[in-house]
């Protein structure tokens, strides 16, 4: 016959092994949750870092291809930013801009760079450049299409 005290603490023992393998699963559950939940952060982090990192290279001048050649993307004006970050043939534009008396036509600007006006295909690519640098904050470009410098 098997002693009573004896059965009473294998019952009792097996009571609190019960006990702790319940706290045990529910803190195993909780780690994964919690491992999980660091795993979506994660992602989420990662993303926004991207999108951080994109909108930061956006902004910054860059080098793109443009027919086999390296060009300058213009870089929107911001207050400490100089316009010798602008290429060389930009600096040239708005320095003539700013020798003007007023507001100036494309033609304008294109006479005073030395370029031959009388040809359209001459001018576009001048007027382009023009829009881009008022796009950019680099210029001003008013509603009759004549363009000045920023106050």
């Amino acid at each position: 016959m098997l002693d009573p005290e004896l059965l009473e603490r294998i019952t009792a023992r097996r009571a609190e092994l019960d006990e702790l393998e319940e706290q045990l699963v529910k803190q195993l559950e909780e780690v994964r949750a919690e491992r999980d939940e660091l795993a979506v952060a994660e992602r989420v982090l990662e993303r926004v870092s991207e999108q951080i990192t994109g909108e930061r290279a956006s902004v910054a001048p860059m080098l793109g291809q443009v027919g086999g050649r390296a060009v300058m993307l213009i870089p929107h004006r911001e207050p400490g930013v100089e316009e010798v970050v602008l290429p060389p043939e930009h600096q040239r534009i708005l320095a003539a801009v700013r020798q003007a008396a007023g507001p100036v036509m494309t033609r304008q600007v294109g006479e005073m760079l030395g370029v031959d006006v009388s040809v359209r295909s001459k001018l576009e690519p001048l007027r382009g450049r023009l829009v881009r640098l008022a796009d950019r904050g680099w210029l001003r470009k008013l509603p009759d299409g004549r363009f000045t410098t920023r106050l």
